[in-house]
């Protein structure tokens, strides 16, 4: 009878034990699921090949196609889905605004599929900031749009490139990047699109965000991020492109010492719609060159007073009479910058006011 008593109890204590592992078993958490991220390949150095392990300068840009970026990198399929598309093979400082209106329609396409979680854009780093800037200023979704490049060509020692498009993806991915604006990632960093700009002409961490600081790292397969950016982007912006086939015509005037109004004078004689004046200092209007943008302003030219320093405000009213010359004024956007929130802003109005209420918006 005790033998009976105590089968029938360990039997109970095994059924006992087999509900409690067949519970755990249910409750333990799912596999998390992983991102669906597109590659947009457009070319440049991180797509680029040398003539030996060891040529870092004087290689060939954007010769590697999309797919072979993709497969050099397999630790990328253990972070996200990755899918890639090749929408330009070209270095970067051949892009320009028909590319920046191709390759926006593309991202706003994507991102409006429920099965696309982030953009990643391969790019040169030529002009990587500009055509980050555009996307910040053009893109339609919350979702994550990271840009990225490298430094060095794909068949370098120690290329950059695998580890920035790895990073890339990764925040790409990520839950911590949506709704930041477009990002660029390389060197381990992550910088807003809006601040971030090239620095050195060859070093791997050449892309910094002077005075404002970068946004975050990406260290130990994950995004940290530690600001954010306060200016309206991406969906907060009044600018569409979706119907846009072309955008004005706006060129930079470069300032320096002994300048005369030659550049201007042949910008305006060329029609354009719009004019940056790279100045001196806090954007300062040489005694040469002054009367050339007034006369530009009197003939509809909306002219932008920036600096060629690179960091700091452009004064409203500071160094010139802006009012009285009806100037706007570039706030701390550098030249190639405040070049393309101009070209946006005149497709919307010719306003000096409204135009000046976008340079302190974006």
């Amino acid at each position: 009878m005790t033998y009976l008593k105590s089968a029938r109890t360990l039997f109970a204590l095994f059924l006992c034990l087999f509900a409690l592992a067949a519970q755990a078993q249910t409750a333990a958490p799912a596999p998390a699921k992983l991102p669906n991220v597109v590659i947009l390949a457009t070319g440049g150095t991180i797509a680029g090949t040398g003539a030996t392990s060891t040529t870092t300068v004087g290689y060939t840009a954007a010769t590697v196609g999309v797919q072979a970026l993709i497969n050099a990198v397999p630790e990328l399929q253990k972070v996200a889905h990755v899918s890639g598309e090749q929408v330009f093979q070209i270095a970067s400082e051949n892009m320009g605004n028909e590319q920046w209106l191709t390759l926006a329609k593309r991202v706003n396409a994507l991102l409006a599929q429920p099965n696309v979680d982030g953009i990643v854009i391969t790019h040169g780093t030529d002009t990587i900031e500009e055509t980050a800037y555009f996307l910040n200023l053009v893109v339609k979704s919350k979702k994550p749009v990271v840009v990225v490049g490298a430094m060095r060509p794909s068949t370098a020692i120690s290329a950059d490139g695998p580890i920035n498009l790895y990073n890339a993806v990764l925040t790409a991915g990520s839950q911590e990047a949506v709704g930041k604006g477009v990002l660029v990632v390389m060197n381990d960093q992550i910088n807003a699109a809006r601040e971030v700009t090239k620095t050195n002409t060859v070093t791997t961490d050449t892309f910094k965000s002077p005075e404002l600081g970068m946004l975050g790292y990406v260290v130990g397969n994950q995004a940290h991020f530690y600001r954010a950016s306060t200016r309206k982007h991406t969906v907060d912006t009044e600018f569409d492109i979706s119907k846009l086939d072309a955008l004005p015509a706006v060129e930079i005037a470069y300032t320096y010492a002994n300048v005369g109004p030659t550049a201007v004078n042949a910008f305006v004689a060329a029609g354009v719609k719009g004019l940056v004046h790279a100045g001196v200092g806090d954007g300062s209007l040489p005694t040469k060159v002054r009367p050339a943008l007034s006369a530009a302003r009197a003939k509809g030219v909306v002219v932008v007073r920036s600096s060629r320093v690179g960091q700091g405000i452009v004064a409203r009213n500071g160094e010139a009479n802006d009012d009285e010359l009806d100037f706007v004024v570039s706030d701390t956007l550098n030249p190639q910058k405040a070049r393309i929130l101009l070209m946006l802003a005149l497709t919307k109005t010719g306003s000096t006011k409204e135009i000046q209420r976008m340079f302190y918006t974006y």
